[in-house]
């Protein structure tokens, strides 16, 4: 009995090829499912046009302390 080691060698690479597509596959329909479950329950907060106002002056205030806390810092 002769075995063509090359050829039992391209079926195990078919198998394992097939059973990693395969998981893949599983994968990607099960984070798509579990993406549209938690968009269902969970949607994203709406934001106000007045909230962007505030985190620019809010932004101004956190530069102008790190601004001071490096002069500080480069003087003493």
């Amino acid at each position: 009995m002769e075995t063509n080691l090359i050829l039992e060698g391209f079926k195990f690479m078919g198998l394992g090829m097939g059973t990693v597509f395969l998981f893949l596959i599983i994968l990607i329909v099960s984070m798509n499912i579990l993406s549209i479950v938690v968009h269902k329950f969970f949607p994203e907060p709406h934001q106000n046009p007045d909230a962007t106002v505030t985190k620019k002056q809010d932004n101004k205030k956190v530069i102008a302390a790190i601004t001071a806390a490096i002069t500080h810092h480069r003087e003493g």
